[in-house]
């Protein structure tokens, strides 16, 4: 792809109050707290309250991202839900922090590509803005899935943990280096059974005879899911960019999406340094969609990433899929 002058002029986030330790999930789960610490990476997570939705949760983050960018919401003229957990089925995730923003007439859909879906959103948003289609596009994601937890499957228990955050794009400003390079995704769906969440669809309904309880709650086969990110990761990080190879000098920080320790120990044998990598997972887990944008706003607010740097974010999800974006902040 030729690059794409837009610009990330606003970031924004939200944590719920509530800290859970490694310790209380590992309890619920039957296993040694030091072993599950070790295992997942994540020394704590945020849980939303029970009541909490994600539509509030994107309004707060989303709100955060309009200051930061020295805009309001009535600047937005395109709001994109990007979300790996919805708050329900119908209406749309988007319609509903759009609601919770208060906003009228301006159009909101989402993007859904589960822990992936914040990359196929700002994919969308540079060709909107490309084409001259919107000039003020808010994306938002928001993740719940503490609800979701199934404490009898250890490996992905100790994983999750609830946060929104959100970014404004807009057109690189004159004179600005902002540019999206490059972004790409790939599918192998012989991966898809391997992340799942198998109830509440067409395929299988509540009313539905087959249907139990914990078809509604979160299953994973995380060495299955290891196993093909190591086989294709490395090659298409690789493809991303004619030159781009694993430690590029001109790639100031990666930002990867937080899956678990072992996924950002994969990402740091492919070459990038541990200075280099921003990720918030030992403190607030794997937080589905919203980890990428999450661990975007930790590095602009550290630091990390200054006007002008490069990034490059990338991450796997269900599906199997893989995505990275390549870009001048």
């Amino acid at each position: 792809m030729n690059p794409v002058p837009i610009q990330i002029a606003g970031v924004g986030r939200y944590l719920p109050g509530r800290v859970v330790l490694t310790a209380e999930v590992a309890a619920r789960c039957g296993v040694p707290a030091a072993w599950a610490e070790a295992r997942s990476g994540v020394r704590e997570r945020r849980w939303a309250a029970r009541g909490e939705l994600a539509s509030e949760m994107a309004a707060h983050a989303a709100r955060e991202a309009l200051a930061d960018a020295g805009l309001d919401a009535r600047d937005v003229d395109l709001v994109l839900g990007a979300s790996g957990t919805p708050e329900q089925p119908i209406p749309d995730g988007a319609a509903l922090a759009h609601r919770a923003l208060g906003l009228r007439g301006v159009p909101a859909f989402s993007i859904h590509a589960t822990c992936l879906s914040f990359l196929a959103a700002l994919d969308v948003a540079a060709c909107f803005i490309a084409a001259g289609r919107y000039r003020c596009v808010l994306i938002v994601s928001a993740d719940v899935a503490s609800v979701g937890i199934d404490f009898d499957e250890p490996e992905s228990a100790l994983l999750l943990g609830d946060a929104a955050a959100a970014v404004v794009v807009v057109p690189a400003p004159d004179g600005a280096a902002s540019r999206l390079h490059a972004l790409q995704f790939e599918t192998y769906s012989e991966g898809a059974a391997l992340t799942e969440i198998r109830g509440g669809g067409s395929r299988l309904p509540p009313h539905a005879p087959a249907y139990r309880s914990a078809d509604a709650l979160f299953a994973m086969d995380g060495l299955g899911v290891l196993r093909l990110a190591k086989t294709r990761l490395p090659a298409f990080l690789d493809a991303l960019r004619p030159g781009l190879s694993c430690g590029l000098p001109g790639v100031d920080v990666v930002i990867p999406h937080g899956a678990s320790a072992a996924g950002l120990r994969l990402m740091g044998s492919l070459g990038w340094p541990d200075e280099r990598i921003v990720t918030t997972l030992a403190w607030t887990g794997n937080c589905v969609a919203a980890s990428i944008p999450l661990a975007l706003y930790e590095a602009v607010h550290t630091g990390r990433l200054r006007r002008g740097e490069t990034a490059l974010l990338a991450g796997t999800g269900a599906g199997f899929s893989m995505g990275a974006a390549l870009l001048t902040y």
